[in-house]
């Protein structure tokens, strides 16, 4: 990191890049995809997600229900 950039001005890494990505998604993830899925009136596997699904997937929710950011993907 540059010595003029902070933490919070680290860009995000898409998922496909992450090392991690094909690890079981977090507990955090977890409980915000509930939160995000029940507010969608939508039902997801959530044991079936990645952490690199799972973080598409609240871009995705997040960006039709307008909580949060924008997704990076649109």
């Amino acid at each position: 990191m540059s010595d003029d950039m902070t933490p919070q001005d680290n860009p995000a890494k898409d998922p496909e890049d992450w090392v991690t990505g094909d690890e079981p998604m977090t507990g955090p993830q977890k409980s915000y995809l509930q939160t995000l899925a029940r507010e969608a009136g939508r039902e997801i596997d959530l044991d079936a997600l990645s952490k690199a699904d799972a973080s598409r997937l609240i871009d995705e929710l997040q960006a039709a229900s307008g909580r949060g950011k924008p997704s990076r993907t649109s």
